[in-house]
C-alpha cells in the first residue's frame, strides 16, 4: 500500500511542480508584456496606417537618417496625408518588407517616396549580430509573416506571446527594488564643440570601423528592388543623402566618399530616378544648432530640410 502512495505522490509532484512553475512563468509573462511594450514605442505608428491612414502622398524609409530628418508638418498642413516608415539601424530588406506591406497605402501616380542613402546603407549600421537580432524583434509586432525576412515562427511565438522568455536582464523591471538605477545626462544650452568632435568619432567608429565590406551587393540589389518595386506601384522614388555635420563628414576618406557617389550614381541613372545629395550642404554643415548630434538633425533642423526641400525639387513642386 505504501508503494502505491509513494507512486501517486511522485506522479502528484511530476504533475505540479511544472505546472506551478508554468502558472508563475504565465504570471510574470503577463505583467511583463507591458514593460515589453514600452521598447517599440517607436513602432506604435504603424497602427495609424492600419487602422485607416491610408492615401499617402509623401513618405520615406530609411534608418535613423530617414527617422529622425524628415517632417512633415508643412505638407500635413495642406491637408495630405504623410508618412515616416523609418526605424533606428534599419536596412534596405526591411526598407522592402516594410514596402511590400504599405506601399498600398500610397496615392498611385501622385505619391513620393524619399529612399535615404546613408554611409552605411549598403552595410549594415548595426555593429554585431546580436544587436541585429535584438532590431529584427521588433518587425514581428506589425510585419505579416510573408513580410519578415528570414521569418522565425519561434521569434514570433516568444516575441508576441512569450516576451519573457527573452527578457534578459529587464526581468528585473518586474522588481523595481532590484532595478539599477541609470541616470540620464541632458545636453546643456549651446553645443559643447569638443563634445560635438568627440560623439563625431563614435558615429564614425560605429559606422566604418570592423566592417569588412562597404558596398555589399546584397544591399545594392535590395535598393533595386525597392525601386522597382515603387515602380510598379506608380509610386515615384527619391534618392537622398541627409546633411551631415563637418565634425562627421570630414572624417570620411575621399576613396570611400568617390566610391559612395560612383555606386549611388549609377543606381540612379540605371533606374532613371533622381538622386538629391545634401551631406555636405554649406546650410547644415556648419550650423551645429540643426543636429542633434554629428549626423542627425533635430526637430528644428528637420523641419528647415523639409523647407528646403519642398523648394529645391520638382517632386514636391505642388507642395509649395
Amino acid at each position: 500500500m505504501k508503494k502505491k502512495y509513494d507512486i501517486i505522490r511522485f506522479v502528484v509532484k511530476c504533475i505540479s511542480f511544472p505546472a506551478a512553475a508554468m502558472l508563475i512563468v504565465y504570471m510574470m509573462n503577463r505583467s511583463y508584456k507591458e514593460i515589453d511594450a514600452l521598447k517599440y514605442q517607436d513602432i506604435l505608428k504603424f497602427d495609424m496606417i492600419d487602422h485607416g491612414y491610408w492615401e499617402i502622398r509623401v513618405g520615406n524609409l530609411g534608418s535613423s537618417h530617414g527617422a529622425y530628418d524628415f517632417v512633415y508638418d508643412d505638407i500635413l498642413n495642406q491637408g495630405f496625408n504623410c508618412f515616416n516608415f523609418a526605424n533606428t539601424s534599419q536596412s534596405y530588406d526591411y526598407d522592402y518588407a516594410i514596402l511590400k506591406q504599405y506601399g498600398q497605402y500610397m496615392v498611385k501616380g501622385k505619391s513620393v517616396l524619399f529612399i535615404p542613402v546613408s554611409y552605411f546603407s549598403f552595410n549594415n549600421e548595426v555593429v554585431n549580430e546580436t544587436e541585429a537580432q535584438a532590431m529584427s524583434l521588433r518587425y514581428y509586432h506589425f510585419l505579416s509573416p510573408e513580410n519578415i525576412p528570414d521569418y522565425d515562427p519561434y521569434i514570433d511565438l516568444i516575441t508576441n506571446r512569450l516576451p519573457i522568455l527573452t527578457a534578459g536582464e529587464d526581468i528585473l523591471k518586474l522588481f523595481p527594488n532590484l532595478s539599477p538605477v541609470l541616470t540620464a545626462h541632458a545636453a546643456g544650452n549651446g553645443v559643447d564643440t569638443e563634445e560635438f568632435a568627440r560623439r563625431a568619432k563614435e558615429r564614425y567608429s560605429r559606422h566604418f570601423d570592423n566592417k569588412e565590406e562597404y558596398f555589399m551587393p546584397q544591399r545594392i540589389e535590395e535598393l533595386y528592388q525597392i525601386i522597382d518595386y515603387c515602380k510598379e506601384l506608380e509610386i515615384t522614388p527619391v534618392l537622398i543623402t541627409t546633411p551631415f555635420s563637418k565634425y562627421y563628414r570630414d572624417l570620411v576618406p575621399q576613396d570611400f566618399l568617390q566610391k559612395f557617389q560612383a555606386t549611388v550614381t549609377k543606381i540612379a541613372t540605371d533606374t532613371n530616378v533622381a538622386y538629391y545629395d545634401y551631406s555636405n550642404d554649406a546650410r547644415f554643415r556648419d550650423n551645429l544648432q540643426f543636429f542633434s548630434d554629428s549626423d542627425h538633425l533635430n526637430a528644428e533642423g528637420a523641419a528647415y530640410f523639409m523647407e528646403v526641400l519642398i523648394a529645391e525639387l520638382p517632386e514636391l513642386e505642388r507642395y509649395r
